[in-house]
This record gives C-alpha cells, structure tokens and sequence, in this order.
C-alpha cells in the first residue's frame, strides 16, 4: 500500500476522532447546531443518536488505525482489506446521508471525498 494511501487513512482517521468528541461529547455547543440540523429543544432527544454516531465514528478511525498498523507490521492483505473496506463504507454512508438529508451536502462532500480519494489510493 502506497504511503500517500496511509497517511490518508491516519488523516481521516483524526478526523473522525474529532467528529467522535464533537457528536459525543460537544453535541450541545451551539456552534454545532447548524452541522447537526439540530436545535437547543430537541437536544435530550438526539442525545441517543448523536452520541451513538460518535462512538461509531471513533471505531470507524480505530480500524484505519488498525489497517495502517496492520501493513506497516508486515500483514499487508489484512491491513489493505480493513482500508479499503472502511474507506468504500464511508463513501457508501455519504451517498445515504444526501439522500436522506440533502441539507448536509457539505457534510456528505466532507466524508465523501476523503474516502473516494482513499478507494483510490488504496485500489
């Protein structure tokens, strides 16, 4: 796996750690109402899901970790195959975030076009 492709995945994979203590933990800060569609009332509602997603992100940039880990220590196909598989995932839940909410396309552009980059790095 090429280095650029690598250092993709660990760039991404920050990211997504940021994304985990922004939805998990800062999901109340009203500078992140717009990212979220969200508003001050419906706070206690989202909690479950906002938090969930945080938690999904942060094993999402755990196995990106893991592949890079994985190829740097010799075990290439299964660090290769946790790459590309996490990168085509997060290209696919970009498709589903637009479709389901058109108003976040940044945010779908955001998750979008790391992972796309990365497929192509990767493959």
């Amino acid at each position: 796996m090429s280095t650029a492709a690598q250092v993709v995945a660990v760039v991404i994979a920050v990211v997504l750690a940021v994304v985990w203590v922004m939805e998990s933990f800062l999901y109340r800060h009203p500078r992140l109402y717009p990212l979220f569609l969200t508003k001050p009332a419906d706070l206690d509602a989202v909690r479950l899901w906002t938090v969930n997603l945080g938690f999904y992100n942060l094993t999402t940039a755990i196995a990106l970790l893991a592949g890079v880990v994985l190829v740097h220590n010799g075990h290439l196909d299964g660090g290769h195959a946790l790459i590309v598989f996490t990168a085509a995932q997060h290209l696919f839940l970009s498709g589903v975030l637009l479709v389901v909410e058109r108003r976040l396309w940044l945010n779908t552009l955001m998750e979008g076009i790391p992972a796309l980059a990365l497929l192509i790095l990767a493959i």
